[in-house]
């Protein structure tokens, strides 16, 4: 008898640690819940921790499921409810939420703000376009250009209808007839598309070749011996004199200061028989735009320098009509002469 009261003292003993243990549990992972959930969101599956009952029926109720008398859920059951309904989803609030993936949000605005900024400089100039004779005198330069003998001799650079450069023909042209083959200068007698005198003209078609006697009306001819003379203004030219000697004529490349201005160095290159050059090829967009300029304003004797340097401007932005600079100089050119 005495061994049986020790027994079942000892089990009222394990049950109550038992029940101590479970009740222990179940505060701390409600304790949890509430500082991960402040917003009071319920949750069945949370056991609710009791007080324990002295005698017999504690150790019956410590295994009870927790209804609405609120006694603590058993284990068990808490355990088969998590496998077969799975504890309800986390739903942080929505501000949270928002914090959460704010990267996310910056992200999507710079993307979208990158572009905005894209499609206006797509758009840029939106329906800004040169004249349309601009595209007949581009074709009209193809032709010209295919003729071998317009580079400069002795040294044969081809400025004028390289294909990145080319342009200087068509800018020149429009600066100075308004594309108009026809045009007539009635204060010094030129005519035809490019700025050349008749009789500069048919000194340059001589070398050129031509099938024809030259025809300054000819927008071909007048192109050809546009670039050949862009190209000895450019690179200068060797000669024979009247009595059978070398003459050399330098160009613009032949002075030290020049080339500064167009390539950063100074330096020249010599050769015997040939006029000196730039020992740096002319290749920034800068140093291009104000070769050109120095070009017109050697060619047009005379001509203000703020002419000159619109003759860069076209240049340097042949492919982009839209700039504001561009437009002003277009709507300044005087209509051309018939």
């Amino acid at each position: 008898m005495i061994m049986m009261s020790r027994f079942e003292n000892k089990n009222d003993n394990d049950a109550d640690r038992l029940a101590v243990l479970e009740n222990l549990a179940a505060e701390f992972e409600r304790r949890l819940l509430a500082v991960m959930h402040p917003e009071g969101s319920g949750y069945p599956d949370v056991a609710v921790p009791y007080v324990v009952p002295k005698g017999g029926e504690g150790h019956a109720s410590a295994l009870k499921g927790g209804g609405s008398g609120g006694g603590a859920p058993a284990a068990g059951g808490r355990t088969e409810a998590l496998i077969n309904r799975g504890r309800p989803g986390y739903r942080r609030p929505r501000r949270r939420r928002l914090l959460a993936h704010w990267w996310l949000i910056t992200a999507g605005v710079v993307a979208l703000l990158t572009g905005v900024v894209a499609a206006l400089v797509a758009t840029r100039g939106s329906g800004a376009a040169w004249p349309a004779s601009v595209a007949t005198v581009q074709a009209e330069i193809k032709q010209a250009c295919a003729n071998p003998d317009v580079a400069a001799e002795p040294s044969g650079l081809n400025f004028a209808c390289a294909k990145d450069t080319d342009q200087v023909l068509w800018v020149f042209a429009l600066l100075t007839s308004g594309d108009n083959p026809n045009f007539v200068d009635q204060s010094t007698g030129r005519k035809g598309l490019e700025p050349v005198q008749p009789e500069q003209g048919g000194d340059i078609a001589w070398s050129l070749n031509l099938h024809h006697p030259y025809d300054p009306a000819s927008p071909i001819d007048s192109l050809a011996v546009a670039a050949r003379a862009i190209n000895n203004i450019i690179s200068g030219a060797s000669l024979t004199s009247s009595t059978g000697s070398a003459l050399i004529e330098p160009g613009l490349e032949s002075k030290a200061t020049n080339c500064q201005r167009y390539t950063s160095s100074a330096k020249l290159a010599t050769k015997r028989g040939y006029p000196a050059a730039c020992a740096l090829p002319v290749t920034s967009a800068s140093g291009q735009a104000a070769l050109v300029s120095d070009v017109f304003r050697q060619w047009m004797g005379g001509t203000p320098s703020r002419i000159a340097s619109q003759a860069g401007v076209l240049f340097a932005n042949a492919d982009n009509p839209g700039d504001p600079r561009v437009r002003a100089i277009l709507a300044s050119l005087p209509a051309s002469g018939g």
